[in-house]
């Protein structure tokens, strides 16, 4: 696979590009039927679970610790409706418009998210994932061995206490949608920043409604619970699909889209049942290759190929390792772990001692 993507990366801009276009064109088509059952599907558990804890609650009078299994079931359900809000950010859900942005602000409410200031954050993402001098937005805050040795004291700190995978996978991911989601950023525009503040009314309704029928703290803990499963397993797959040892990092001018999709983006080989519920995004070499493909044709897509089957897979059990990639090493092109990076600090210290002492004697 290593060959094909140095050969890729030879290859003209444009051969590269009509190649893999025509490859993938077919699969950009949405299917209104396949579209629809997966609403249903998705949406419709994630209603009922609500319902099963709102008559646990209220008929049958059980303690707040009964909204803990029906709530985490429900955030694994949250999963696969982000997927399809993400897949209508992309306007590949379905072929109306006018569908996508409905379903999007829809699916956007369940999940805490403005539909269109989200939608040009990660338009942002997919045109500079890879692109060492365009970091900063819809990516998760890396730095290169470099940067990170020439930081402040303070800097250092924070970017460590960023990596720690407690605050990385667990406060971060629900401070991201229950928090800042709530703020547009001052780059927006006038409607990206509406969507904020239009969501922001939404939820504030939502939440008084639920309050008003079951009581504060039984809303407050399904609701919780729900969305720090759905956003911890939403950043973790984000993570892994980006933060790898052999993930893609290069300078502006050396950077080429179909090489940072291919290479930059892995391909997650789950099981059947987290496949079902991560709305096959593992298959995230596809996904940014072609935005436009839905994900119920993303699987399709990559068996198309032999190219595309030839990508070497992350397992469940061997992603974990990823955890210790915190820095891109400039040297190795490979992302690196704060025990490595100490082990070539030292290595080259003992280098610089050694040749002290043979030019002393």
């Amino acid at each position: 696979m290593n060959e094909e993507i140095k050969k890729l990366s030879k290859a003209s801009h444009k051969e590269a590009t009509s190649k893999w276009k025509k490859i993938v064109s077919e699969y950009q088509k949405p299917s209104v039927v396949r579209a629809s059952w997966q609403v249903v599907n998705s949406i419709g558990p994630y209603f009922a679970l609500w319902g099963l804890w709102i008559y646990m609650s209220l008929g049958l009078s059980l303690s707040l610790w009964w909204a803990l299994p029906p709530a985490l079931l429900g955030g694994m359900f949250l999963v696969r409706v982000f997927i399809i809000f993400h897949d209508c950010g992309h306007g590949s859900f379905y072929k109306s418009k006018k569908a996508n942005n409905y379903l999007g602000f829809i699916s956007g409410f369940l999940t805490f998210t403005p539909y269109f200031h989200w939608r040009w954050e990660h338009s942002v993402h997919h045109a500079t994932s890879g692109d060492l001098d365009r970091r900063g937005m819809g990516d998760i805050w890396t730095l290169t061995v470099k940067e990170y040795l020439e930081s402040s004291r303070w800097r250092k700190m924070s970017y460590r206490l960023v990596r720690n995978p407690i605050v990385l996978f667990v406060i971060a991911p629900i401070f991201l949608f229950l928090v800042l989601e709530r703020f547009p950023s001052k780059n927006a525009k006038s409607r990206e920043k509406r969507s904020v503040w239009l969501m922001n009314f939404a939820l504030i309704a939502m939440a008084a409604g639920l309050i008003s029928i079951i009581g504060f703290l039984p809303w407050l803990v399904f609701q919780l619970a729900a969305m720090l499963m759905a956003s911890s397993c939403g950043v973790w797959m984000f993570y892994v699909q980006h933060q790898y040892e052999d993930a893609y990092w290069v300078e502006s001018e050396e950077w080429d889209y179909t090489t940072a999709a291919i290479q930059g983006s892995s391909y997650y080989e789950l099981p059947k049942v987290l496949q079902w519920f991560s709305g096959n995004i593992g298959f995230h070499h596809i996904h940014h290759l072609s935005p436009m493909i839905p994900n119920y044709n993303l699987e399709k897509c990559h068996m198309a190929d032999p190219f595309f089957r030839e990508v070497k897979s992350m397992t469940l059990l061997g992603s974990l390792k990823s955890i210790n990639s915190r820095l891109w090493d400039e040297d190795s092109k490979k992302m690196i772990s704060f025990r490595e990076l100490k082990k070539q600090l030292r290595k080259e210290e003992d280098d610089l001692d050694g040749a002290a002492s043979r030019k002393a004697a």
